[in-house]
């Protein structure tokens, strides 16, 4: 049976993101099209990053239906909706995948799907396009969930997950437009970049964070797999620099030893950045990073309050967040903090606490978000009694919520502005620190 994927993200509709102008393309959506049509079946992409929901839609009513597998998040909901609706209406059979449909089952199967995918996708899809999508087929396919004849949801486990990352085929980029997408960092940052990963899953458990797709497994390609990767994206697209966009790319040291000796041999340098953990960085790992090109790491620091990020499960100390900065400057590599507000019990003195940690670390850039609680993960089940809904949920994302007992939103925006306040002044304060050690430096210099 033909599929057509497609990931319902519309650049076009994002004026935030048409600002920062940093687009990848779906890597999800390319590793689903590669396994697939590696088995032999017809898969197209209908890439919507820089498409139109106008122009998915003529494709939609053009037809002749098929299957087509929307992949949804907690910020496209209403776009997944709106493409499913006008694919039953064509005649399609609608299939729903990524982190959020699983979490809404009964509201999206409500809404025409006809099948969702929980968790990681290529098995589930191959077994369903394989049975031509046939319902009598379902209950035998573990990890989808759909509609029994008397309207409630049957989930038929958990889904089976890829034991060999080596023997999948790379993600279908060659499916999608990539010079797009570094045309379009070129023209606002003056550098392309292409996305790859090297491991799928997060064994951690911070309680606030999604893992309905991979669960908490973490499975790693080989080295040489990945570098094989590079060497062929080097090659075919000339990036000036990569995104590693692992949930943690310093999980495992030994890994990333053989990787940057795998580097070197090939004299495949190319400057990336990556996310870590405070806790999975040292001084050996700093050292091979920025041998290896990377220039900026980013940390998932949270909070500079050690009982808060206690009570998120983060599993790693406010001191550690520090030396991993630290680390990452004395090798010259950039630092990146995500830091969050508003988790559940938060008060003044632990935003204090933050607003001197990020002072401490100085990071070369920072991100703040007011803490959202996710359907499927801890956070969510403790607060949802208290979550308040501002607007239907068809017309909303989980970031749409008020939690009652909570703070205003009003008094984190006084918490952003506290913090960048804070952070510009400790940059003048160190500007005129570093103007007087020159000065000092130079005082003995006279001209000929």
């Amino acid at each position: 049976m033909r599929l057509l994927l497609t990931h319902a993200y519309f650049l076009g509709e994002d004026p935030k993101e048409r600002q920062i102008m940093k687009p990848y393309a779906p890597l999800g959506i390319l590793y689903l099209s590669s396994h697939l049509r590696g088995k032999g079946f017809e898969v197209d992409i209908y890439d919507s990053t820089f498409g139109s929901r106008e122009d998915l839609f003529a494709v939609l009513d053009a037809g002749p239906p098929a299957a087509i597998g929307i992949y949804g998040n907690l910020m496209t909901r209403r776009n997944v909706l709106d493409i499913a609706a006008r694919a039953r209406a064509a005649g399609w059979k609608v299939i729903l995948g990524g982190p959020e449909p699983a979490n809404y089952a009964d509201e999206y199967l409500a809404a025409g799907a006809d099948v969702l995918v929980a968790g990681e996708g290529e098995y589930a899809l191959e077994r369903l396009l394989s049975a031509d999508m046939l319902p009598s087929a379902w209950p035998s396919i573990p990890g989808i969930i759909f509609r029994a004849p008397d309207g409630s949801a049957i989930r038929t486990g958990p889904a089976q997950l890829i034991a060999d990352l080596d023997a999948q085929p790379w993600p279908d980029r060659e499916q999608v437009d990539i010079p797009r997408y570094l045309n379009a960092w070129r023209q606002h940052h003056g550098t392309g970049s292409v996305s790859l990963i090297t491991a799928r899953g997060c064994p951690y458990h911070c309680n606030w964070c999604s893992h309905s797709v991979y669960g908490k497994t973490h499975r790693r390609r080989s080295p040489k797999s990945v570098v094989d990767e590079v060497e062929w994206i080097r090659q075919r697209y000339q990036p000036d620099m990569l995104w590693l966009a692992d949930d943690v790319f310093t999980i495992h040291h030994g890994w990333i030893q053989e990787y940057a000796a795998e580097i070197a041999r090939r004299n495949l340098k190319i400057p990336f950045e990556c996310i870590t953990r405070a806790d999975r960085l040292n001084p050996r790992i700093a050292e091979t990073l920025a041998e290896l090109g990377c220039f900026r790491v980013w940390i998932g620091s949270e909070s500079g309050s050690q009982r808060i990020l206690d009570a998120m499960q983060r599993g790693v100390k406010v001191e550690q967040v520090r030396e991993a900065v630290s680390l990452c400057k004395q090798n010259g590599i950039q630092t990146g903090m995500f830091l969050m507000w508003g988790y559940d019990g938060e008060e003044v003195s632990d935003i204090e606490a933050t607003v001197d940690h990020v002072k401490q670390c100085r990071p070369d850039v920072f991100f703040t978000t007011v803490s959202y609680p996710i359907k499927g993960t801890p956070y969510f089940d403790k607060v949802a009694s208290r979550v308040v809904n501002l607007l239907p949920w068809a017309a909303s994302t989980d970031r749409e919520v008020r939690v009652r007992g909570r703070h205003s939103g009003k008094f984190y925006q006084h918490a952003d502005e506290l913090l960048k306040s804070e952070m510009a002044a400790e940059r003048d304060v160190s500007k005129i620190l570093a103007a007087r050690e020159a000065l000092r430096a130079t005082f003995h210099e006279v001209e000929a």
